[in-house]
């Protein structure tokens, strides 16, 4: 069984990916945060710095394209395979509204012809291995059938199927119904992405999809980033660990974000989800998020660090 972190814009950059290898089972993929191509064809710099080898060490690594014209596309990953990439992947699961009026993300699955010309020519000017991560469908379940057949034609490194619909942002349940047209009927491997949150939930996608042999794990890592671990059966870690990983994440923000408070609010992003890890009372919860500049945030986790106990 192979296991993928999901590229999470602005959380799962390079310095959270680093911190995480260090102190939890680590991944097979790490798949970065889309890049977005530009006019000038160049990468944003907070883009290269994510995608640099020396940031990566140790890490097999895969950056993710968010575009739907083919000639960004080729430019860009051609661009890639100069900083030592090999494999890109294809974003077509983005439910953000800006993304999708654009035809972008899970937007471009409204446009399936113009999707199959599309990836005729990235597989015809491209000699790298090309991934694809895609919802089920623009509006509705009933289009994926449409689009499968178009997957179909390309000899893709993997399809990893998010079996959500774009207007279902992250709420509904993942329709498993789509996802087993794609387990039955995809000519390329499949990876299953939605809603890991437990163990639990891990067995019950296998269970129902026995020859799945790759998961993506996406906002079931960040709330429980033992998540993996707990999967392979590794022994449980300690309040420790949690501490020296926060430590590792509070360091590389300070270091490498402008500004104090938006290094601070990094880190209360981070642990809108990190929260669910521990059994902690909403009054120590709350001194972090009226944190408003370093010293008071680090007040605040030393006293959450002092109460609180991980979940069993």
């Amino acid at each position: 069984m192979k296991f993928y972190l999901a590229p999470m814009e602005g959380i799962t950059g390079y310095v959270y990916r680093n911190a995480y290898q260090k102190y939890f089972e680590p991944f097979d993929k790490y798949f970065l945060p889309f890049i977005s191509p530009n006019p000038k064809g160049k990468f944003a710099p907070w883009e290269e710095a994510d995608l640099l080898p020396e940031h990566n060490q140790g890490m097999y690594v895969v950056p993710q394209i968010l575009t739907n014209r083919s000639e960004e596309f080729i430019n860009t990953a051609r661009e890639l395979k100069r900083y030592g990439y090999n494999e890109v992947n294809l974003n077509l699961g983005c439910p953000s509204k800006g993304v999708v009026a654009k035809f972008r993300g899970s937007g471009f699955l409204a446009k399936p012809e113009d999707l199959n010309r599309f990836l005729e020519e990235i597989f015809e000017h491209l000699d790298m291995k090309i991934s694809i991560k895609t919802r089920s469908g623009r509006w509705d379940a009933d289009e994926f059938e449409e689009l499968l057949e178009i997957y179909n034609k390309y000899p893709l490194e993997e399809l990893i199927v998010h079996p959500r619909v774009q207007k279902d942002y992250y709420g509904n349940r993942p329709n498993l119904a789509a996802f087993r047209i794609a387990y039955t009927e995809s000519k390329n491997p499949i990876c299953y992405n939605g809603d890991l949150f437990t163990k639990e939930d891990f067995v019950k996608i296998i269970e129902a999809f026995p020859a799945v042999d790759r998961v993506m794990l996406a906002r079931g890592v960040l709330r429980d980033p033992q998540l993996n671990g707990k999967i392979k059966g590794k022994k449980d870690l300690t309040m420790e660990t949690y501490r020296q990983f926060h430590d590792d994440l509070f360091h590389g923000y300070f270091s490498t974000i402008q500004g104090e408070k938006n290094a601070v609010f990094k880190m209360k992003e981070i642990w809108g989800y990190l929260r669910y890890s521990f059994d902690a009372k909403e009054e120590i919860v709350r001194q972090i998020w009226t944190a408003s500049d370093k010293a008071g945030y680090e007040k605040a986790i030393d006293d959450f660090f002092r109460n609180v106990q991980l979940k069993e």
